[in-house]
């Protein structure tokens, strides 16, 4: 089983990491809270890896560090809530806040990400409220992302492949462009569309 990844980085875009190691390309799939953190293709990372085998594929997920891991881990162990999900889950919310949303029993926030219902949202606040709150203390601070350019598209295809709407996708992100610049790289630019998208803005 593969436990931990680094190497370097042929290619990026929300949700999934190319990372080259040893000259074998390693596809990972990740939330955006840990794609906020990566650096630009070419440059060296380290993951770690959840490795998750099913009869028909092996799926590698990778996170930037390891609270993410074991909140992944916590979610995929809530019934109904397979890796996919659950990297959804850390996609639309982030680990900090779910922490906080779960601890506080925030039905609404947990509802407001895409392929989380209300007996899903429920059973979440009952299996991890015990389980997420001694990670908050341990939670490191995620640096800022580089700068990079202008990445409308990328954005809007990231947001659609969470599950919203591309109506609903556009509208957020128009207002995240409005709210905070045309220039906007795309790690920023997508946190302040979820933020509209989560009624946040």
């Amino acid at each position: 089983m593969i436990a931990r990844l680094c190497g370097k980085i042929v290619r990026k875009r929300p949700e999934e990491v190319i990372v080259d190691v040893g000259g074998v390309g390693y596809r990972l799939f990740c939330p955006l809270s840990t794609f906020y953190t990566l650096p630009e293709e070419g440059h060296g990372a380290e993951f770690q890896i959840h490795t998750h085998l099913r009869d028909d594929a092996l799926h590698l997920f990778g996170f930037a560090t390891r609270p993410e891991l074991l909140v992944f881990r916590l979610l995929i162990g809530v019934s109904g809530i397979g890796p996919k999900l659950a990297v959804n889950i850390l996609s639309g919310i982030g680990p900090e806040e779910l922490v906080a949303a779960v601890g506080h029993s925030d039905l609404a926030r947990l509802t407001a990400v895409p392929g989380v219902g209300k007996k899903t949202a429920e059973r979440m606040m009952v299996d991890l409220k015990d389980k997420l709150g001694p990670l908050a203390a341990t939670w490191p601070t995620a640096p800022e992302a580089p700068p990079a350019a202008e990445a409308y598209d990328d954005a809007l295809s990231a947001l659609t492949n969470l599950g919203y709407t591309a109506l609903a996708a556009r509208k957020a992100l128009d207002r995240a462009v409005k709210e905070k610049g045309r220039d906007l790289p795309l790690e920023k630019l997508l946190r302040a569309a979820l933020a509209v998208l989560a009624g946040r803005k």
